[in-house]
């Protein structure tokens, strides 16, 4: 695997990717989170099958991160949601 600076399949810049992403409903912002979290995850537990313990424990901490903050954008939706 190769990993890139930028998104092949996206014309845009990073920046601009950001803001497309904080665009979202805050539910498929969630959605899209958790979807994030769990690639970390995958890719931790490769790196601890592959012997490289502190790459996985910063991949498994950064997972953790996001599921976080895929959970408050989740309170987030639930206080707008009433207003949709």
């Amino acid at each position: 695997m190769v990993h890139r600076e930028n998104i092949e399949r996206y014309p845009g810049s990073l920046r601009e990717l950001a803001e497309e992403l904080g665009n979202l409903r805050y539910d498929a912002l969630a959605d899209f989170l958790r979807l994030l979290a769990a690639k970390l995850e995958a890719d931790a537990a490769k790196d601890r099958g592959r012997g490289r313990p502190r790459l996985a424990a910063a991949l498994g901490a950064s997972a953790e991160g996001v599921v976080a903050a895929a959970a408050h954008i989740e309170q987030a939706w639930r206080i707008c949601e009433p207003h949709m």
